[in-house]
């Protein structure tokens, strides 16, 4: 069984939903990926959260380390993995990519967040490892 979440990742999660929530209030569904993303990021800073965007994640393999090209959408107080979409439905390879994320930053909480949906609150995915 596993442990829960620690407290401060659940802060800066209910931080990250609340800013997501914004941005889809003022923005709707229909725009690029990029524009949420650049948008998500202007919220977390005026909510002074730490984060880091595009992240590149290498991977370990067989004793090498391999600069694959993957790169995280948001990392949020180095605990909080973000994975944005802006799809018509959110698949089984977007929960299986942000699984992976949540192993190679050995982080346990993560969201799929897929801002082309009327209501953003149907877009939300939280994933737990």
């Amino acid at each position: 069984m596993y442990d829960s979440i620690p407290e401060e990742a659940e802060l800066l999660a209910t931080k990250v939903l609340d800013a997501a929530f914004q941005v889809h209030r003022q923005l709707g569904p229909g725009l690029l990926e990029s524009v949420y993303e650049h948008c998500l990021c202007h919220e977390l800073r005026k909510k002074q959260v730490l984060f880091d965007s595009q992240l590149a994640l290498p991977i370990h393999y067989d004793g090498e380390k391999i600069e694959g090209g993957l790169r995280l959408d948001l990392l949020v107080g180095n605990m909080v993995v973000v994975e944005l979409k802006a799809v018509d439905m959110l698949l089984p390879i977007h929960e299986a990519q942000l699984f992976t994320y949540l192993k190679l930053t050995n982080n346990r909480l993560g969201f799929l967040i897929n801002f082309n949906v009327t209501l953003l609150k149907n877009g939300i995915k939280r994933v737990v490892k």
